[in-house]
C-alpha cells in the first residue's frame, strides 16, 4: 500500500483518480477548496462516494495556501503527489486571469516547495491539450507549445516549466499528463457533454459556438484516471498525452448521440465561434502506449451512453444545477 497526496479530490478527474487508487488498496489524502466555479453540490456528490473508503482522508485546503500545505506535509508522509487541482475553462480564464495564475502556477509551486522541503520525490501534474493551439495534428508531446492562446493554457504552461525546474535542480521526478476533453458520469456542469444532456432533456436551446463542426478528442473519465495513475512510475521528466487517440468527434456528432440516447431532439442556438477556442484537438498517444502501457478502452458511443444514464439516474437533483 502506498500513500498519496491528491489535490482537486472533489473535482471531476481528481475524484475518479482517487477512487481508482483507493480501489487498488492505496491510501489517499485528498484536498480541495470546494470553490463555487460550478455548483458545489456536484463536488459534494463526488466526495460522498470517496468518504466511503476507510483509507481516504480529506481536508478542505486551497493549494494557494502554502502554510496549510506545509502543515500537512510536515505531519504526513507521502509516496507521491497527484496535482489534479486547477482552475479550468478557457473562456472564464479571460474574465479572471489572476486566479488561474495563482492556482495553476503558484499553487503548483507551493506543492513543489513542500515536496522539496519534505523529501517527496514524485509528482504527477495534470495539464491540458489547450497548449497545442496552432500546432499540426495529431498533437505530439515534442511540439513547441510556446504560444498559448488563453490565460488558462498559459497558466498550465507555467506549471509545467516550473515542475521541470524542480526536476533539474532537486531531482524531483515529474510526469506531466496532458488531458484531451475529458467526459463521463459526474462531469463538470460547465462542459459541453453535461450541458448538452441537460439542455436536450429539458428542451432548452443548446448554445453552440460556431456551426458545430469543431471537433474534440473526447476521452472517457475512467481512461483518464487510469492513465494518470500509471504515470506515477519513475520517468525522470516526461510530458505524456492522454487522449482518445482516434479521429476526433464533432460537436454535431456529440449532439446526435445524446439525442439518440434520450430519444429527444435538440434545439440549437448558434453563436459566433469563440476566438480562444481551438477548432480541433487530436492526440498522438504513442508515448503513453510506450511509457505507460496505456490506451483508452471506452469508446465514444459507450462513454456518452454512460454519461446520459448517470444524468437520468440523478435527474431529480441535477435539474436544479446551474449550467
Amino acid at each position: 500500500m502506498k500513500r498519496y497526496f491528491l489535490t482537486g479530490a472533489a473535482g471531476f478527474i481528481g475524484a475518479r483518480a482517487a477512487e481508482q487508487l483507493l480501489e487498488a488498496g492505496h491510501a489517499v489524502y485528498g484536498v480541495d477548496n470546494l470553490n463555487d466555479y460550478y455548483d458545489v453540490r456536484v463536488k459534494e456528490h463526488r466526495l460522498e462516494g470517496l468518504k466511503q473508503y476507510p483509507n481516504f482522508q480529506f481536508s478542505r485546503i486551497d493549494i494557494e495556501d502554502r502554510v496549510s500545505l506545509e502543515a500537512v506535509f510536515k505531519q504526513e508522509t507521502f509516496d507521491a503527489v497527484f496535482n489534479i487541482a486547477a482552475r479550468a475553462g478557457v473562456r472564464y480564464s479571460m474574465e479572471n486571469p489572476y486566479v488561474y495564475m495563482s492556482t495553476n502556477a503558484a499553487g503548483t509551486l507551493n506543492l513543489l516547495e513542500c515536496m522539496r522541503e519534505c523529501g517527496v520525490g514524485k509528482i504527477i501534474l495534470a495539464s491540458t491539450s489547450s497548449l497545442y493551439a496552432g500546432q499540426p495534428m495529431p498533437f505530439e508531446e515534442s511540439l513547441p507549445v510556446n504560444t498559448p492562446i488563453s490565460p488558462y493554457a498559459a497558466s498550465k504552461k507555467a506549471a509545467e516549466v516550473m515542475a521541470y525546474t524542480y526536476h533539474y535542480l532537486y531531482g524531483i521526478d515529474v510526469s506531466v499528463v496532458r488531458y484531451f476533453t475529458v467526459y463521463g458520469p459526474a462531469g463538470r456542469p460547465d462542459m459541453s457533454v453535461f450541458r448538452f444532456i441537460a439542455w436536450i432533456d429539458q428542451g432548452i436551446p443548446l448554445t453552440v459556438f460556431g456551426d458545430g463542426s469543431q471537433s474534440r478528442d473526447f476521452t472517457y473519465i475512467d481512461d483518464i484516471a487510469s492513465g494518470t495513475i500509471l504515470a506515477e512510475k519513475s520517468l525522470g521528466y516526461e510530458v505524456i498525452n492522454l487522449g482518445g487517440g482516434n479521429n476526433p468527434f464533432s460537436l454535431k456528432a456529440l449532439i446526435e448521440t445524446i439525442e439518440h440516447c434520450l430519444g429527444k431532439k435538440a434545439v440549437i442556438d448558434e453563436k459566433p465561434f469563440h476566438k480562444a477556442d481551438m477548432q480541433v484537438t487530436w492526440a498522438n498517444i504513442d508515448k503513453a502506449k510506450q511509457l505507460l502501457g496505456w490506451e483508452p478502452t471506452i469508446g465514444f458511443q459507450t462513454g456518452v451512453e454512460r454519461s446520459v444514464q448517470w444524468y437520468i439516474d440523478n435527474r431529480d437533483w441535477l435539474r436544479s444545477i446551474k449550467l
